[in-house]
C-alpha cells in the first residue's frame, strides 16, 4: 500500500514525497482512514512508528478542504505532555502542511509568553500545546475554542502521569460538545482507561501490536553490575564499542546531573536534560546532539518523552524506571522507522524485583551478559513488591570511593582510573580508520 492508496490529496503527497516518505506504516493504515470516517478513537502503536503522521495527515486534509481564504481561527488543538514534543509536532504539521493554506502554532511554557500571544493575533488553524501554556492564555482571551473540530491527546499516558487531568478537564469546557476525540498512546495505562470512558463516545479502538510490547527490531540486554560501578560500566560500554550517539535514561534529575558529569570526566562530551533546565538549554542540548557535536544526551524520563532523533544508534537506561511502562517509551527512541536498534540496560542487585516486572510486561526473559570485574558476586533474590534499595555513594564510580561527599569537587585531582586510557583508544582508533580510507 502507498500513501495515494489512503486517499490523500496530491499536496499532502507532495510533502511526504519531499521527505522521502513512500510506504504508510501499520498505524498510519488504520488511523488515516479512520479519522476520515469520524468518530472517537483510542489509538496505540510501539514509539516510532509514524504516530505524527497517523494523526496530522487527515486533519490537515480535512481543515483544508473546508478552509476559506483569511479565516484562521483554532479548528484543531493537540494537547503534548512536554515542551519539546510540543516543538516537534508543529514541526510535523508545518512540513506535511507546507502546500495548504493552513498555518499552526505551538504554545508551551517556557517560551515567551508576549511572542505567543502576537502570533495568536495572526491567528492559527492548529495549535499543538501543552496543557498549563493553553490555559494560561485562555485565561487572557487570547484564544477562542468554540470552533474546535479536532481534539488530539498525543502521549496520553504521560499527560496523566504529569498530573495534568485537572488541566485537561479544565481545557474540555472551552471546547464545543460536537468534536472528534483522539487519544494516542504507546501503552494503554489504567487511568487512560479510565480518561478515555469520560471523554470518549463509543470509540474505535485501534492497536497496532500489543500494548506494552517491545519494538521488535530493539535488541535488549541487561548488564548486571555493582550500584557503585554503574557510571564505570557505562563509560566503559561507550567508550569500548565506540557508540557514537547514545541517550542514557536516568530515574531521577540529580542522578542525570551526576551521570553526565562522570562522562564528562571520562572525556566523553556529554548534555543533560531534565526538569529543572531551561527551555533554551534543552533545545540547545538537543540540537547539539543530533548534530553530533556531542555523543551522549543523559535525560529523565519525562523530559525525553517523544522525542524523534532518528539516528539513534543504542539506549541506555542507568535504572528501571519509576513507572514500568516508561521502559517501553526509553526503547522506543531507538530502533525507529524500521532501523534496527539496541537498548542496553543495567541492573543492580536492589533493582531485580523492578527487572521481573519489566520481564512480566513483555512476556519474556530479557538475555543478560555479564563482564568480569563489574558483576555482582550474589544477585539476592527479591520478594513482594518494588522497593529503592538503599543510598550509596556513587562518587567512586571510576574507583574512587568516599564515603561523606556526594558533590564534585572541582580542584581536587581525580584518580587515574582504567577509563581514562578511552581517550587514547578513541583518537588511535580514528586514526588507524582514517589510513583505512574508512568514509
Amino acid at each position: 500500500m502507498t500513501f495515494s492508496d489512503l486517499h490523500l490529496k496530491p499536496s499532502l503527497l507532495k510533502a511526504l514525497e519531499k521527505k522521502a516518505y513512500t510506504d504508510p506504516t501499520p498505524i498510519q493504515i488504520e488511523l488515516i482512514p479512520a479519522i476520515f470516517k469520524g468518530g472517537d478513537i483510542l489509538a496505540g502503536a510501539q514509539t516510532g512508528t509514524g504516530k505524527t503522521a497517523a494523526f496530522a495527515l487527515p486533519i490537515l486534509q480535512d481543515l483544508s478542504g473546508k478552509h476559506q481564504e483569511g479565516q484562521h481561527y483554532p479548528k484543531a488543538i493537540v494537547l503534548v505532555p512536554t515542551r519539546e514534543l510540543a516543538k516537534q509536532v508543529h514541526q510535523s504539521f508545518v512540513e506535511y502542511g507546507a502546500f495548504l493554506p493552513l498555518r499552526s502554532e505551538v504554545l508551551y511554557g517556557g517560551g515567551n509568553f508576549k511572542a505567543q500571544e502576537n502570533r495568536l493575533k495572526k491567528g492559527a488553524d492548529i495549535i499543538v500545546t501543552t496543557t498549563g501554556r493553553l490555559l494560561e492564555h485562555i485565561g487572557k482571551h487570547h484564544l477562542d475554542l468554540s470552533a474546535v473540530k479536532f481534539l488530539v491527546m498525543d502521549e496520553a499516558d504521560t499527560i496523566l502521569d504529569m498530573g495534568f487531568l485537572k488541566e485537561v478537564s479544565q481545557i474540555l469546557q472551552y471546547l464545543p460538545e460536537k468534536r472528534q476525540n483522539i487519544l494516542i498512546s504507546a501503552t494503554l495505562s489504567t487511568p487512560l482507561k479510565n480518561l478515555s470512558r469520560q471523554i470518549l463516545h463509543k470509540p474505535k479502538r485501534i492497536e497496532v501490536d500489543s500494548m506494552g510490547t517491545a519494538a521488535s527490531l530493539v535488541k535488549q540486554i541487561v548488564y548486571p553490575v555493582e550500584t557503585e560501578k554503574k557510571a564505570e560500566l557505562l563509560s566503559y560500554l561507550i567508550g569500548s564499542r565506540n557508540y557514537t550517539m547514545v541517550m542514557v535514561f536516568v530515574r531521577k534529575k540529580a542522578e542525570a546531573d551526576m551521570v553526565a558529569e562522570e562522562l564528562k570526566l571520562s572525556g566523553l562530551k556529554t548534555a543533560v536534560i531534565h526538569g529543572d533546565k531551561s527551555s533554551g538549554e534543552r533545545s540547545r542540548a538537543l540540537n547539539d546532539f543530533k548534530e553530533g557535536k556531542i555523543r551522549v544526551l543523559v535525560a529523565t524520563d519525562i523530559a525525553a518523552r517523544g522525542l524523534d532523533i532518528p539516528d539513534m544508534e543504542v539506549v541506555f537506561s542507568y535504572d528501571i524506571p519509576h513507572v514500568t511502562q516508561d521502559y517501553i517509551h526509553r526503547i522506543g527512541r531507538t530502533g525507529r522507522a524500521g532501523k534496527s536498534g539496541l537498548a542496553i540496560t543495567l541492573i543492580s542487585p536492589g533493582e531485580m524485583v523492578a527487572l521481573r516486572e519489566v520481564e512480566r510486561m513483555l512476556g519474556r526473559p530479557l538475555p543478560q551478559e555479564k563482564l568480569e570485574g563489574y558483576t555482582p558476586k550474589v544477585m539476592g533474590i527479591q520478594k513482594g513488591a518494588r522497593k529503592s534499595e538503599k543510598k550509596k555513594s556513587i562518587e567512586g564510580a571510576f574507583g574512587n570511593k568516599k564515603k561523606k561527599s556526594t558533590t564534585f569537587s572541582k580542584t581536587k585531582k581525580r584518580k587515574t582510573t582504567k577509563r581514562d586510557g578511552f581517550k587514547v583508544y578513541d583518537a588511535d582508533k580514528s586514526g588507524k580508520d582514517k589510513k583505512k580510507g574508512r568514509k
